[in-house]
């Protein structure tokens, strides 16, 4: 995943013109066992918070490198996860959701209990974080449990024997593509993603991922995620795809290319980038990131590394406008800034207004020049297709919530 201050373990399109496919041209919700939907629950966690933008820069770093996935154990300020089942009968181990990685592994906080459907493929794994330190130990496959209709036999999982502690979650459920596996199991060239075993295991007709996540301040902010299709209830309007970026190392990941003005100011030209819901802020090329503070009026705030404008400058904001494949995405003022009710949560001071928009320290042109992370993601309905290289995008309830 590609995360912010949060774990990091964490959507992509050509320069070509944006897909805009009509709701009955996509993959329809089904009954029985073509999809399945997975609540999630939303963590609002402070261990070890100091700096939630250099976190997401870290994380950022490993992925232009073309690392596979990367974690930031102790940082987590906001995440979505998981209570997935593994072994037969299940023990339960709350897992970060994280599109921006593809291995799923356990044993971070609770330990890995056998029963008669583990093996133990003998082969050892390791994946790096951002911050330097890594996650090994020993592969298994068993039976994961996502619901009572999600169940996968012989899923490749990964049993930590060393692994820094991430805030009390014991794992990564990774739902990024599978190409992010490849090297990171000894002996083996690439490891088949939950999502792969789903889809050839026929419990799903397409290989498709929804994600719904809601702002933290909601009065409900639980997300869900919906495995085979989408989930037509959670979304205004329709779905529009484009294609998986061809620019690396953005199309390792859920990349796309996207442009994004602020109000009438271009503050980046149409380039690549990725989504991922294991990032917390919106990281964007240095050059728009100075753009974007100078048109804002922001200063940073060096206890929680994000920009900090006062009551009157917030009344001025305009919005960002995000063009993905022909189609502008509006990000209101209101979703632009951190949830004020968590400023606790990110060391922040009660009353201040935070920025939601971070440098991610490179100047554009690297190959991944934003990251649209949780608080994007929050206000966007995503869709991950794998059966078509493409993601999907559409508004929700929340798109011009005034929650924050």
């Amino acid at each position: 995943m590609v995360s912010s201050g949060s774990l990091s373990s964490l959507l992509a399109l050509l320069a070509l013109a944006f897909l805009s496919l009509s709701a009955s041209a996509l993959p329809r919700p089904r009954t029985a066992s073509t999809t399945a939907a997975l609540k999630l629950a939303v963590r609002v966690n402070s261990y070890g918070i100091k700096n939630i933008a250099a976190a997401d820069r870290a994380r950022l770093k490993v992925l232009q490198a073309g690392g596979s996935s990367s974690v930031n154990a102790t940082n987590t300020v906001t995440t979505y996860t998981a209570d997935v089942g593994v072994g037969s009968p299940a023990t339960y181990y709350t897992l970060l959701v994280d599109t921006g990685s593809s291995n799923t592994w356990i044993g971070s906080n609770k330990p890995y209990k056998q029963t008669a459907t583990s093996r133990d493929t003998l082969h050892k794994f390791k994946i790096p974080y951002a911050d330097g330190s890594s996650v090994s130990g020993e592969e298994y496959t068993d039976t994961v449990t996502l619901s009572s209709d999600l169940v996968v036999n012989s899923q490749s999982i990964g049993v930590a024997s060393e692994a820094s502690q991430m805030g009390g979650l014991d794992g990564i459920l990774g739902l990024g593509p599978v190409d992010l596996t490849q090297g990171l199991v000894d002996d083996t060239s690439e490891v088949a993603t939950v999502m792969d075993n789903l889809y050839t295991q026929k419990t799903i007709s397409s290989e498709v991922l929804g994600v719904f996540f809601a702002p933290a301040s909601s009065s409900d902010s639980s997300g869900e995620l919906t495995f085979g299709s989408y989930d037509a209830a959670k979304i205004t309007g329709r779905i529009n795809y484009v294609p998986v970026t061809s620019v690396f190392p953005a199309s390792t990941y859920w990349g796309i290319d996207q442009s994004i003005m602020y109000g009438s100011t271009p503050i980046l030209d149409e380039t690549a980038g990725i989504v991922d819901t294991g990032t917390t802020l919106i990281l964007i090329a240095s050059d728009a990131f100075n753009i974007y503070q100078t048109a804002t009026g922001a200063t940073l705030d060096k206890t929680t590394g994000l920009l900090q404008i006062s009551s009157d400058q917030y009344e001025q904001l305009s919005s960002l406008y995000f063009t993905i494949g022909g189609i502008t995405y509006e990000l209101t003022p209101n979703g632009q800034i951190w949830p004020r009710s968590l400023n606790s949560a990110i060391g922040g001071t009660t009353n201040s207004i935070y920025l939601v928009v971070s440098d991610s320290g490179d100047s554009s042109g690297s190959g991944l020049d934003f990251t649209n992370g949780y608080c994007f993601l929050e206000r966007f309905y995503s869709v991950y297709d794998t059966t078509n290289s493409q993601v999907g995008f559409a508004t929700t309830e929340y798109t011009y919530a005034t929650t924050n």
